[in-house]
């Protein structure tokens, strides 16, 4: 391992940095207009005042970004709804083992998340999201609640992918105190460090952790240093090892809006694509904010005589003329048409929610107050999912790498029971089933019912064979799935071969007893109302 060496690693970092630095001005202008109090871009100090900016004088884009992030979370992750669901890479409707061992991991995983920050962190990585178009979290092993997540700051890490366009490599700078270092790090902290612990424990110092793929990665090696990602921790001011260890997973999970092959940090985000729209409207604001000073509070002229006299804004109150009888009378009149400017600040505030999809999350409070039908707002919904398709499958792909990581988690830890030999060679799948998610698979669901309506409608029309032509049990099964229906609602194919079989042997013995009962009232008929039983089977020689 001499490969890896504090200056490999510290020199490694320069260059990612000096990538993230032909974007820093571009996030620095975003964060002004956007997000000017949660930003920290590589500080000194964790502890700093909060910050103002003087660009913005309009809340439009704030709010816009705040509904955006609440949207995300309630319509992709929201923690009170089913919004991922565990599946394999085979058809497993007609194994219920299978069914049943994927709703307890669903269910555990749930209440992971739950008891863990991941719900905490998830609106502020929307908002990260949103405006800069990526976003970090960090995952740590939690002997409480199995995960951690860590929400990094924008600008105090840089990451690079591989040729797949997978996040492989991960640095992050942070200022840590002397006390947290030599609680991490007991036998590694240096001696001057402990001393400072003790003196002035809330002293920081620059930390640089470090991960990547290990050059000598090996299966077979139980030694972290063989693990398939090689991490360093360095305390800068010291330029030395803190730990060099590794990771069987990659422990940080990266955001984006948009995914380009040939740059590792997105090119897109709501916010890059409304900064034209909000700077206008800033600038629009400042002049409508002129235009009605002008007219409430504009420059007096009037003689030299009055120049020491007050003026009174009271209504009808009197004003002393010269002896010329001239009295104050402003500078220059102006009658600018506020109406139309504040109608151009009402669009164009319209415009910038509409970068934000807010148009897409309040559709049916929106859509209810025009008048629209309710057929008019469902295309209208499908419209827009069609917009936020991309940004939601992207955000799908980091939730993906999460829940998968959370699964390594329960089989290691053996909170959950491990699938059976037989299974070994089936590949767990995550679904999404999200109110968003589910808005994409609407169309099927419509599809389907259009379909089974219009058959049904042929064959009583044409030939009631037809309805023959619909398998029933798989149309069920797809409905459920596309619904969201937990499939353990749903009666195994077993099951209800045997209900079948139940009720088919029924059916014969109905069909039997009808029988014998319509043989003995046609015998009693012939026989006469006192023939019955035995005596008429005798006489017709049964018996």
């Amino acid at each position: 391992m001499e490969f890896y060496t504090v200056d490999y690693f510290v020199k490694k970092k320069q260059q990612l940095e000096e990538v993230f630095n032909v974007l820093r001005s571009d996030l620095q202008e975003l964060s002004d207009y956007f997000l000017p109090r949660s930003t920290k871009f590589i500080s000194r100090t964790s502890r700093q005042p909060l910050t103002k900016s003087k660009k913005i004088v309009d809340s439009t884009p704030l709010i816009a970004l705040r509904n955006f992030a609440s949207g995300m979370m309630s319509g992709a992750t929201s923690p009170t709804n089913r919004w991922f669901k565990t599946t394999f890479s085979k058809n497993i409707t007609n194994d219920y083992f299978l069914k049943e061992w994927c709703s307890r991991q669903e269910e555990l995983t749930r209440q992971i998340l739950f008891s863990s920050n991941f719900y905490q962190c998830l609106p502020e990585v929307y908002k990260q999201l949103g405006v800069f178009g990526f976003s970090a979290l960090g995952l740590e092993r939690d002997y409480d609640n199995v995960v951690n997540f860590k929400l990094l700051p924008i600008g105090s890490y840089y990451y690079a992918k591989n040729s797949k366009g997978l996040v492989d490599t991960f640095v992050r700078v942070y200022m840590e105190t002397a006390k947290n270092i030599v609680e991490r790090f007991p036998n590694s902290a240096p001696r001057e460090l402990i001393e400072a612990s003790k003196d002035n424990p809330y002293k920081q110092y620059e930390i640089i952790h470090f991960v990547e793929k290990n050059k000598f990665h090996k299966d077979k090696y139980l030694s972290s240093k063989f693990s398939k990602y090689i991490c360093a921790t360095i305390l800068t001011d010291k330029n030395m090892f803190l730990s060099l260890s590794g990771f069987s997973k990659f422990p940080y999970v990266v955001f984006e809006c948009s995914y380009t092959q040939d740059s590792d940090y997105p090119q897109e985000s709501p916010a890059i694509n409304a900064l034209a729209d909000v700077k206008q409207l800033m600038t629009m604001v400042r002049e409508y904010a002129k235009a009605v000073k002008k007219m409430v509070c504009p420059t007096y002229k009037g003689p030299a005589s009055l120049k020491n006299k007050k003026l009174i804004d009271i209504p009808g109150a009197y004003i002393e003329e010269d002896e010329n009888g001239r009295g104050i009378t402003p500078v220059y009149e102006v009658n600018p048409r506020v109406l139309e400017l504040k109608g151009e600040k009402d669009v164009l505030k319209e415009a910038i929610k509409e970068h934000f999809y807010n148009d897409l999350f309040a559709m049916i409070l929106s859509t209810a107050q025009r008048g629209r039908t309710a057929t008019e707002v469902n295309e209208l919904k499908e419209e827009k999912m069609v917009l936020l398709s991309p940004l939601l499958e992207q955000i799908h792909c980091a939730l993906r790498q999460i829940l998968n990581w959370i699964y390594d988690e329960e089989i290691k830890t053996g909170i959950l029971e491990p699938l059976k030999e037989e299974y070994s060679s089936l590949r767990m799948q995550i679904e999404f089933v999200s109110s968003l998610a589910q808005a994409q698979k609407v169309f099927n669901i419509s599809s389907m019912e259009r379909f089974t309506t219009f058959v049904s409608n042929i064959s009583n029309t044409i030939d009631p064979i037809l309805k023959s032509k619909i398998n029933g049990e798989k149309i069920i099964e797809d409905y459920a799935s596309y619904a969201n229906i937990n499939p353990t609602q749903l009666v195994p194919d077993y099951e209800l071969d045997k209900i079948r079989q139940e009720l088919k042997t029924s059916q014969n013995q109905q069909q039997k007893m009808d029988v014998i009962k319509e043989g003995s009232q046609i015998i009693q008929n012939m026989g006469g109302v006192d023939s019955f039983g035995s005596d008429l089977l005798n006489r017709f020689g049964v018996i």
